[in-house]
């Protein structure tokens, strides 16, 4: 059991070491051969007092889409979740791990791997077929780090230098910069008054 989840952690680069895998098959779902992983995440102490006096309380089992080479044979992890009760604290709790968010069903890896795409010159649709994901989910995960692109303006700077260019479609945008600096503070999509005010 040891040697066959070790073999399974080396092949999806996988080094939490509170996710055991105990099997894998291959199962027909929605047209796709798809590899399935059953692995199961063990709770070792209580996040709340970190005691190791634990009580288990069930699992709660989620279907992780993980990455994959060939999207024409995607992977699946059958995770299986540890909840426990804390004899010390009485709190309840659910194992965590690095490999997924609480509540996402779609891999933190398969997240990198899909903004890594998005820094190509590709439409969102293709990147959402070749990794098995929807558009949504990838405009999601774009979403989820694009407020860090954004300077979060309390004031305006001092000089600003206003201008018009060509954009997508050969139409015209708004564009707003620092006269000293020369950085952007806003591009707008048209350049009308009700868009820019």
């Amino acid at each position: 059991m040891s040697s066959n989840n070790d073999c399974i952690k080396f092949h999806l680069n996988i080094e939490d070491p509170n996710i055991v895998f105990s099997d894998y098959f291959k199962k027909y779902i929605n047209g796709k051969y798809h590899s399935v992983y059953q692995a199961e995440l063990i709770q070792p102490a209580c996040p709340y007092c970190h005691s190791n006096n634990l009580k288990h309380n069930g699992h709660y089992t989620s279907n992780v889409r993980f990455i994959t080479a060939d999207a024409s044979h995607p992977v699946t992890i059958r995770l299986k979740k540890q909840r426990v009760l804390c004899n010390d604290c009485l709190k309840r709790s659910m194992a965590q791990s690095n490999l997924v968010n609480k509540y996402c069903h779609i891999s933190n890896a398969s997240k990198r791997k899909v903004l890594a795409a998005l820094t190509e010159d590709r439409s969102m649709t293709s990147i959402a077929r070749e990794h098995n994901l929807s558009v949504n989910t990838v405009q999601r995960v774009l979403e989820s780090c694009s407020s860090k692109f954004y300077d979060d303006l309390d004031q305006l700077p001092e000089h600003l230098a206003f201008d018009e260019f060509k954009g997508v479609g050969k139409k015209l945008h708004f564009i707003c910069l620092d006269g000293d600096s020369h950085q952007v503070v806003q591009i707008l999509r048209t350049r009308f008054k009700p868009e820019i005010l």
